[in-house]
This record gives structure tokens, sequence and C-alpha cells, in this order.
């Protein structure tokens, strides 16, 4: 009898762990990431304005940056990744293609670099989704 409770016991445990880690992140504004700092969150906005790096990053190539809800001068909040890397030297263009003017999602862990929160997004597939239907924005 008491075996039979600890694997209910151990079953129920492990069952809260992975409903645990399959909890998604928070939803914030551009303009409220920068509370989060530290923290995994989502942020949605409309791609407003991009910068590719001046410099690569190993084999990565050049991340590019992207401004959501305002443009670069004025954004509270931004998102960096890389083009596909079989583009070599197009892909920043690809990956501007990608999202510019678009509104998207992007999740990941919030960090501040020049006084303004960002998310390295390295997964495009997992990290960034673009919003097909205006009931995703609220």
């Amino acid at each position: 009898m008491k075996i039979t409770e600890i694997l209910i016991a151990m079953t129920c445990m492990t069952c809260l762990y992975v409903h645990a880690q399959e909890a998604k992140p928070p939803r914030v504004s551009p303009a409220d990431a920068k509370s989060h700092v530290g923290e995994m969150v989502t942020v949605c906005g409309k791609v407003t304005d991009t910068e590719i790096n001046k410099y690569g990053v190993g084999d990565y190539g050049k991340p590019v940056r992207f401004y959501l809800d305002q443009p670069k001068a004025t954004a509270q909040f931004n998102f960096a990744t890389f083009g596909d890397k079989e583009k070599g030297e197009k892909a920043p263009d690809e990956a501007i293609a990608a999202y510019k003017d678009k509104n998207v999602c992007v999740t990941g862990k919030v960090t501040v670099a020049a006084g303004k929160a960002y998310i390295m997004a390295q997964d495009r597939s997992k990290q960034i989704k673009i919003q097909s239907d205006e009931k995703e924005k609220k």
C-alpha cells in the first residue's frame, strides 16, 4: 500500500513539474519591458524600424535589431536576431523582409543595454511569432 501511495505522489509531482515548465511567460508591452529585466516574457508590437549591426557575431553573421512600436530614436524596446545563414551576405535582408512593418511577439529573457530593454532571439522559429490576427495583440 505504501509503495502505491509513493508512486501516485511521484506521478503527481512529475505532472506538476511538467506543467510548470510549459507555462507561458507573461505578455508585456514594449514600454513595460524594462520593468521585467532578467525575466522571461513575451513582448508584442509592430516592427517600426530596423538596424543592421556593423559587425558580425562569429558564424551567425550580422545581427539585426527590430524596434517595436516606435522608431529607433525613441524606442524603449527592441529585439535582435540573425538572418538565415544560408543567405550569406543577404542574411540580414532576409530577416528584415520577414518582420518589417509586421506585428510580432517575441519571447525571451529581457536584458538592458544602453538604457534600452531588448531580447536576443537566437532561435527565430521558437521565439518570434508573426501576429496574424488582431485578437493576438491583446
